[in-house]
């Protein structure tokens, strides 16, 4: 899910390549403080909302394997562009690039559904407090998030240059994305698994 190119993705990467990587880590501390305003609102029982409205639950699937098939759709168009071929940005302030990182991933409606749908369906109830297993999950991925993320900024001028010079690559590239934000939605919308409450 972290490879598959989003909002935050797109952000890091056009921040690296037009401002250097310190932008792009500046902007990714923002992003990072989103994924924990989206733990915190997990563990605090939003997962309870879900399984006391299960139509609410059920909506936000839909909804949610709808995006991850319009990225998908995005990324294997005739004329898609690769995450690595972002637009040239103005140069911002490190305050604007931390709360431009920060706002994306908030607003970011692949964040929302893999906090609200996908982890909670690694929850087992009879394995200790909901709560407790829902910061678990969400703190590994953040983890994983940030590293990948992170890693991206760095090398991001790096892989644009190396996808730029080879057009095969970057539409595999896009494809491969395309495949797994399409095999994503389809797990998504196919899932029996209820909301845990928290």
């Amino acid at each position: 899910m972290v490879l598959t190119p989003g909002p935050n993705m797109i952000y890091l990467v056009s921040r690296s390549i037009t401002q250097g990587r310190r932008a792009g880590l500046i902007s990714l501390g923002g992003v990072a403080v989103g994924f924990v305003v989206y733990v915190i609102a997990a563990a605090a029982g939003l997962a309870a909302v879900f399984a006391l409205v299960p139509a609410v639950y059920t909506v936000l699937k839909i909804a949610g394997a709808g995006y991850l098939l319009y990225l998908a759709w995005q990324a294997v168009k005739p004329g898609g562009v690769s995450a690595f071929a972002p637009k040239e940005l103005p140069i911002d302030s490190p305050r604007k690039l931390f709360t431009m990182g920060l706002v994306t991933n908030l607003l970011n409606p692949k964040i929302a559904i893999l906090y609200v749908s996908l982890l909670p369906q690694f929850i087992d109830p009879a394995a200790g407090p909901v709560a407790f297993q829902s910061v678990q999950l969400g703190f590994v991925q953040i983890t994983i998030a940030v590293t990948v993320n992170g890693l991206i900024a760095m090398g991001a001028g790096s892989i644009a240059r190396f996808l730029g010079r080879r057009p095969l690559w970057m539409r595999m590239q896009r494809y491969v994305m395309g495949t797994v934000l399409a095999g994503l939605a389809i797990k998504l919308a196919t899932d029996r698994t209820k909301a845990v409450a928290a």
